[in-house]
Parts: C-alpha cells; structure tokens; sequence
C-alpha cells in the first residue's frame, strides 16, 4: 500500500498504475518481438531485439536479466497462447483439421526452443517444460474428444499417450524436406487413431 498524501489520497499508488500498464504492454511487445525474431534466427542479439520492439536495452534487462530467460518466456507465453486456442481452432476448423493445425504450431514452438543451442539443457528449461506439460496435454485431451464426438478417432486414446506419441513433429529434419515427412508421419499417426477393428 502507499502511503496517504499531503491531501488525503494515495499518490504514489496511482502514479504506479500507468507505469505498471506500460511495463506490461513493454513485457507483451518484447515477447512477441522476440518470437519473431528466434524464429527468423537463434543468434538475434537481445539489443537487436530491444531495438525491434522500441524499447531501451535497460527495460529489456529489467524484464529478462538474461538470453535464458528471454528465450524461455517466449516458449512459456507461445505455449499458453496455444493452449488457449484450442476453443478458436475448432470453431474454425474440422476436429480433426484442428488436431492438425494445432499440433503444427506446438511443433514450430518446440523446435523455435530446440533451436536455441545446447546451452538451454537446464534446470530452468525442465522446470519450464514441466510447468506447460499439464496444460498442454489438457488442451490435447480437448481435441481428442472433440475429433470422438465426430468419430474422426476411436474413443479411449490417453492423451498424454497421444502427446508423446506426436513428438516425431519436433525431431524431423529442418526445410521443406523435413516439413513433408512430418506431414507423411502424421497421417501414418492419425490413422492408427480411427474407428475400427484393431488387429
């Protein structure tokens, strides 16, 4: 709490709420700068970054000390941003096209992270990894019964089965070579999720 001023109010509190807004929209501004910019390329610098987004290098710091932390905001952010668009791909999408679309974008997410160099094999990355696991397989659990509903895939998949089981997305090779395999997999996937006779 501040303390009350000469006239009664709390001044220094309400000088805090605009400063607090702006800090959260400088927060959101690096973050989505700095998806852009990982993706174009691991090696961009954070004064680069700080540059793209419009803001001094000293806010940038005071947000993210360090590249590490940066990086994994970034993957933190994408991942919830993710997860909360399960509602919106399946009311623009087919269940099963939304299955599809929405694991394409986890995958791009995971291989911006994986992109970064050995240096992010930390406890802080796994601490990360394991703080999104829960959601995003909650979120997975969505699409499952989503596509059950429509019989596009047999009731009774594990989603956390399923998760593990499409990681091939992240570990496929680089260019549009590795993008065609990926897609050759995930029909191979899906297909082993339809209704029928199992042998």
């Amino acid at each position: 709490m501040g303390r009350p001023a000469a006239g009664g109010g709390t001044a220094p509190e309400a000088a805090h709420e605009p400063q607090r807004a702006d800090a959260l929209r400088n927060r959101e501004r690096i973050l989505q700068v700095a998806h852009d910019a990982f993706a174009e390329s691991g090696t961009t610098s954070l004064n680069v970054i700080a540059k793209r987004a419009g803001v001094g290098a000293g806010t940038l710091y005071r947000h993210f000390p360090t590249r590490e932390d940066l990086i994994l905001a970034v993957y933190r952010h994408d991942v919830q941003r993710l997860v909360d668009s399960v509602d919106d791909v399946l009311a623009t999408h087919t269940a099963l096209d939304a299955f599809r679309v929405w694991f394409r974008t986890l995958a791009d997410y995971v291989r911006l992270k994986h992109g970064l160099g050995e240096a992010l094999h930390t406890a802080a990355v796994q601490d990360v990894v394991n703080e999104t696991y829960a959601p995003v397989t909650a979120a997975v659990g969505v699409l499952l019964r989503a596509c059950v509903a429509d019989g596009s895939v047999r009731p009774g998949l594990d989603p956390a089965d399923v998760l593990l089981l499409m990681g091939f997305l992240w570990r496929v090779g680089p260019g549009e070579e590795g993008r065609a395999q990926a897609e050759r997999i995930m029909e191979l996937t899906i297909d082993g999720f339809r209704p029928g006779p199992r042998g």
